[in-house]
């Protein structure tokens, strides 16, 4: 991981990025209790979920063509700007009557978040190049994202609870008016090429990309099988918890435990991408996720259940990273954002889809048997992996 951080232009992402996405997770707990706090409507808080999710979904697509089109570096920019504007319109919704205003909030986060993402993902390549440097400043991206997911937001449940909406609002602003200016310091530049004239075409041209590339496609569907999965296992976390391990604190420990896994899963994750093909890095990843969940979830015992955690994030990083690396290194870079904004609108799908299906299966035939059926759906994505991914899938090359 040190060698990209020798990269100026990687370090001041890396940052923008880190402290963005930290800033993003504050407002996760703390802008549905601010809803429930004002209106005590379960219903209103659902919503406010829902419309997190709507921008990836609807606008998911087309952050790929804008990322493609224009300079990355100033569009990076321009949503950290958007993002502020529309954190801080959460202030104003302080009655029932103006909770439409976080909706709106919620909305214009949403978006500002969803054209960062593949626009991100897609200037490491041009800020690191190709190189080894490359899968060092992916693993990278991939802990330090797990990490700050796991702490933002109880972190901002815990400002609102002390200080109020007022104080988290600000430091979600100070954050990404932080990250614009990171991305602002940089010197690499992508050259743009002017606003699409055809959209659908140029989505076309993406989507083509995928059904031509065996591996892209294949990738696509497996990581997205997984993810379901991961999604609904996530959901379950905190009731299995609360009901097999004794409580809320409990889940902070497995939290904890699963994000030294990711500290420890990183400079193993950096050996396997460089070291065995895509589908075999990614396929023994998604095993490994699948024992691990297991093992923890059918644990007797706080014990076993921290050491399945920190087991479970040492392949949950390998996975990220070599689906991350072979994409970056074999999609060309004009249709780069494109395909790395496909893999994401598929993750929030997936994400959405699974938060509400693991919940419900478990009301319908209890916790263990929706536990299980999730981490055998972890395992069918290695199956598919194996199944849809070529042999001869390039490894990703460190020298």
């Amino acid at each position: 991981m040190i060698e990209a951080l020798r990269v100026r232009d990687f370090r001041l992402l890396w940052t923008a990025r880190a402290v963005a996405t930290f800033g993003t997770g504050l407002l996760i707990v703390a802008v549905p209790a601010h809803v429930y706090a004002v209106t005590g409507s379960v219903l209103a808080t659902g919503v406010t979920l829902a419309f997190e999710y709507l921008p990836a979904l609807v606008l998911g697509p087309f952050a790929g063509v804008v990322a493609d089109r224009w300079d990355r570096r100033r569009l990076m920019v321009a949503t950290d700007l958007l993002h502020v504007l529309a954190v801080c319109v959460a202030l104003a919704a302080r009655t029932p009557e103006t909770i439409w205003l976080i909706y709106l909030a919620v909305l214009g986060q949403g978006s500002a978040a969803v054209l960062f993402r593949p626009a991100a993902q897609a200037h490491t390549r041009a800020a690191v190049g190709d190189g080894p440097a490359l899968t060092s400043a992916n693993t990278l991206n991939a802990v330090t994202t797990g990490v700050v997911a796991l702490a933002a937001p109880p972190a901002g449940g815990l400002v609102f609870a002390l200080l109020g909406i007022e104080a988290v609002v600000g430091a979600a602003v100070g954050a990404s008016l932080v990250s614009a200016a990171c991305i602002a310091r940089m010197s690499v530049r992508v050259r743009e090429r002017g606003l699409p004239q055809r959209v659908l075409a140029d989505l076309r041209d993406g989507l083509g990309h995928l059904r031509r590339t065996a591996v892209a496609r294949g990738l696509l569907v497996a990581n997205g099988v997984y993810l379901l999965a991961n999604s609904a296992l996530t959901a379950l976390l905190v009731p299995f918890g609360v009901t097999r391990l004794g409580g809320s604190l409990q889940v902070g420990y497995l939290l904890s435990a699963l994000g030294l896994g990711y500290l420890i899963g990183a400079p193993i994750s950096r050996w396997v991408a460089g070291r065995f093909g895509v589908r075999t890095a990614v396929a023994a990843g998604q095993v490994l996720v699948a024992a691990a969940f297991a093992l923890m979830f059918n644990a007797g015992s706080l014990p076993v259940a921290l050491v399945a955690a920190v087991l479970l994030g040492v392949p949950g990083v390998s996975v990220l990273v070599a689906v991350q690396t072979w994409l970056q290194r074999n999609t060309p870079e004009e249709l780069l954002g494109r395909v790395s904004a496909a893999f994401l609108t598929v993750e929030a799908a997936v994400t959405l889809a699974g938060a509400l299906a693991g919940p419900a299966l478990s009301e319908f035939s209890g916790l263990p048997v929706a536990l299980n059926t999730a981490c055998a759906v972890t395992l069918l994505s290695a199956l598919i992996t194996f199944w849809l991914v070529p042999r001869r899938a390039a490894a990703v090359e460190l020298t």
